[in-house]
């Protein structure tokens, strides 16, 4: 007699799918159904079953878990804290994945997985001499791109599902969108109704061609975000926030900045490293110990838990400095505000690439301006 399937549990689909990979790494073998495979993100009541004979094995492998116990307390939309991570499905987007979900972990965020896809479209209505009956296959790209990059999510899933079963990534909320448009514009569009609490995004390391260094989009969404970004280059020296030693800051001596480096404290939730504020300008005349001793004894009253160190860049090429600033003093992310327009610009230009500061594989992290 075939042994008969039975319904183990009802979950979303980002958490059917984790809990299959549970299952099957234990050799329960697992079927979902009632997916929408349109968009499985907005799926419900996605069924999780199995054969009758294993369910016992499969009772005593969730009861030894943690991974679906319900948090103590509700919390509303508005105040759960988010974490968007835009992927190309490249090793640069999986690391930045690893630290995207440490990061929330840490700070009790759920993350959204996003990959925006471009296709070419002819409406008939447009078609020109030549094209004859066979016009309609300009339409087959579509679904062909379409069904690619669905599987090309459920292959990033099913990794990131496989390294929470085994504790790799910590075991939160997670989902994924996928958007048709340019990357760019659809990555500001959806932040802006999504409201993350962070943009984590992977950058090609120092290996590549110079022009790919930081690449068009995320320059960019650089630009134009008014959320705060993680730049993580491929071979960025931590794997966890939690990790970093150094963070650099770049200050002046104005309201915007202080107001952005209390913006920076609070996204740096816990234990925060040893902070080294720099000048982002290489004249002597703006960084005069009168604005040195001000600046220093305003932020050590408001933050006395920090470390802090002042360093003053040496007159000259600003890029060079910086880069020798990094080298010295072992530096894991550059701190940034938008309304340094300027600096970003010149750090971004193609004319420079090769003075990048992604030569040091050091990770960018822009904070939104005050408008």
């Amino acid at each position: 007699m075939e042994d008969k399937l039975v319904t183990l549990a009802i979950h979303t689909f980002e958490k059917a799918q984790i809990l299959k990979t549970l299952l099957e790494s234990e050799g329960i073998e697992v079927f979902i159904h009632n997916v929408n495979l349109i968009q499985p993100v907005v799926s419900a009541g996605v069924r999780v079953r199995i054969k009758e004979s294993d369910l016992p094995h499969a009772l005593r492998v969730i009861e030894a878990t943690q991974f679906f116990k319900e948090e103590s307390g509700s919390q509303s939309d508005e105040n759960i804290k988010k974490v968007l991570i835009p992927v190309d499905f490249s090793d640069y987007s999986l690391k930045a994945c690893e630290i995207g979900f440490k990061y929330a972990d840490q700070i009790g965020a759920e993350i959204m997985l996003m990959h925006v896809y471009y296709t070419i479209f002819i409406p008939s209505s447009l078609s020109y001499p030549g094209m004859g009956q066979d016009s309609n296959i300009y339409d087959e790209p579509i679904h062909a791109v379409y069904e690619r990059v669905q599987t090309d999510m459920k292959n990033i899933v099913s990794v990131i599902n496989k390294k929470i079963v085994t504790g790799e990534l910590p075991a939160i909320k997670y989902d994924y969108i996928l958007r048709e448009g340019s990357p760019e514009d659809e990555i500001i569009a959806y932040s802006k109704e999504y409201r993350p609490a962070m943009i984590v995004m992977g950058t090609r390391g120092k290996n590549r061609k110079n022009i790919e260094l930081i690449g068009s989009v995320t320059a960019e969404i650089i630009e134009l975000t008014r959320f705060p970004l993680l730049a993580i280059p491929e071979n960025v020296s931590f794997n966890s926030v939690k990790d970093i030693k150094n963070i650099a800051f770049a200050m002046s001596f104005n309201q915007q900045d202080l107001v952005a480096f209390d913006h920076f404290v609070k996204l740096m939730k816990g234990k925060i490293p040893k902070v080294h504020l720099f000048n982002i300008s290489t004249s002597g005349d703006e960084w005069n110990e009168i604005h040195l001793t001000g600046t220093r004894e305003y932020l050590l009253k408001h933050y006395p838990e920090l470390d802090i160190e002042f360093t003053v860049l040496s007159d000259g090429d600003l890029l060079d400095a910086i880069e020798q600033f990094v080298r010295e003093k072992n530096i894991d992310i550059i701190t940034l505000t938008t309304h340094r327009r300027s600096m970003i610009i010149r750090i971004f230009n193609p004319s420079i690439a090769r003075k990048m500061l992604f030569h040091t594989n050091t990770a960018l992290l822009i904070i939104p301006g005050v408008s």
